[in-house]
């Protein structure tokens, strides 16, 4: 059952419009009483007090949670993501391999901070590098992969201010390839997800580094610095960092059953805030949101008028199942409509496609404007060209309507 639709306006406007309401009153019956009952607000009232955080879930390519997420913060070794970035890009046109060789200089065996304990003039191979980056941070793995691709580090990093703006980074500038503390060296939390999501997009054949949780070097063998790895919570990357005056970040990425969220965090005060806060995000991320579904696969969703057809109406129906990520406390408000263009003339086939589902959600994010998300719509039959009578019939119709429609019958009907 659809809403009655005004076919005046349907003839003068040039297109078909009805809210879907039958289905979707049970779907929510059904999933209200799955789903016991739902606090309105309770989606929204979390809270982390890291300075900076943002929570993308990747099922519906959608932001869930964010906090400040474009305010320019400094990365610490979040920024080294960057540097990774460039290196995988490096592997991937062949420009170097895996086995590749660079020497250890100076400058980077010098390098305070988190170490690979790389010794001067020793050659270290691409992979042991990445390595020494992805596990345990290693500031003068940065440096010579940086000298080691572009000569100077201070040419990898113009290379890396050059990328930023390649992949849409907003509100970033790199100093150098470690995240070192710099005055203007900052990246937002989103433009941190950014990187993040193409590394695991883009270069899936080496993101496993990230899952690695111990690395040896020299003798040296140090732990994962990622505090969410071994949580049971499918966290497979990313990159801590932590300086005094950034305080301790994390970008994490979990994987459970079908779904992957991908957090980040800038500004927590303590090793131990930064790995509770972490937790709680991905925590609340997979409990207090619920794929549902929608609309199942071939639904008929409504009856639409066809012009001049062996029949007067086509029932549309779905293509495919279609689900969405939704927050308890808002499933009672999400709208479907249907949009067709017209007129829709026979003849019209199985599965032709004759217009639009739109499915309305409401924001992830208080205050933001709502979701709209776009399938389908099919034919569920076939319908031939109606002959000399239906062309008659529908001509007589249309002409009759148009005078009518000249006496203004709403100021009439009012």
């Amino acid at each position: 059952m659809v809403n009655s639709f005004n076919l005046k306006k349907y003839v003068i406007n040039n297109f078909f419009k009805v809210n879907i309401l039958l289905y979707f009153i049970f779907t929510y019956f059904i999933l209200s009483l799955l789903s016991l009952s739902f606090s309105t607000n309770f989606a929204l009232s979390f809270d982390t007090t890291a300075k900076s955080a943002i929570v993308y879930d990747e099922t519906t390519d959608s932001v869930i949670f964010e906090k400040f997420p474009d305010k320019p913060l400094p990365p610490a070794s979040m920024s080294k993501l960057m540097t990774l970035l460039l290196t995988f890009e490096a592997l991937t046109e062949e420009r170097v391999s895996l086995s590749t060789k660079f020497r250890v200089s100076e400058k980077a065996a010098k390098k305070g901070g988190s170490t690979m304990f790389l010794e001067k003039n020793q050659l270290v191979s691409v992979e042991d590098l990445i390595r020494g980056i992805s596990i345990v941070s290693g500031n003068d793995a940065c440096i010579v992969l940086a000298e080691g691709l572009n000569g100077t580090e201070e040419s990898f990093v113009r290379r890396m201010n050059l990328k930023a703006k390649d992949i849409g980074l907003t509100a970033s500038n790199f100093n150098n390839s470690t995240g070192w503390p710099s005055p203007g060296h900052v990246m937002s939390v989103r433009d941190l997800l950014k990187v993040a999501l193409i590394l695991k997009k883009n270069y899936p054949k080496f993101y496993k580094y990230f899952l690695e949780t111990e690395f040896t070097w020299n003798g040296i063998t140090q732990p994962n610095r990622n505090p969410l790895l071994n949580l049971n919570l499918g966290v497979d990357g990313l990159k801590t960092g932590h300086t005094t005056e950034s305080g301790y970040g994390l970008v994490a990425s979990s994987q459970l059953g079908n779904r992957r969220i991908t957090i980040v965090i800038a500004g927590t005060e303590t090793k131990q805030e930064r790995k509770l806060e972490g937790e709680k995000l991905l925590q609340w991320s997979y409990r207090d949101f619920k794929v549902v579904e929608i609309f199942p696969e071939n639904y008929d969703l409504a009856e639409v008028p066809v012009w001049i057809g062996t029949k007067d109406f086509a029932v549309i129906k779905t293509k495919d199942k279609i689900k969405e990520l939704l927050p308890y406390g808002k499933l009672q408000k999400i709208r479907a409509e249907i949009h067709i263009k017209s007129p829709i003339s026979a003849p019209i086939y199985t599965n032709q496609e004759l217009g639009t589902l739109r499915i309305i959600i409401p924001s992830f994010i208080e205050g933001m404007e709502d979701r709209v998300e776009e399938h389908p719509v099919l034919s569920k039959f076939d319908i031939e060209k109606g002959g000399f009578f239906k062309k008659f019939s529908a001509t007589t119709k249309f002409s009759i309507f148009k005078v009518l429609e000249s006496f203004n019958l709403d100021k009439l009907n009012n």
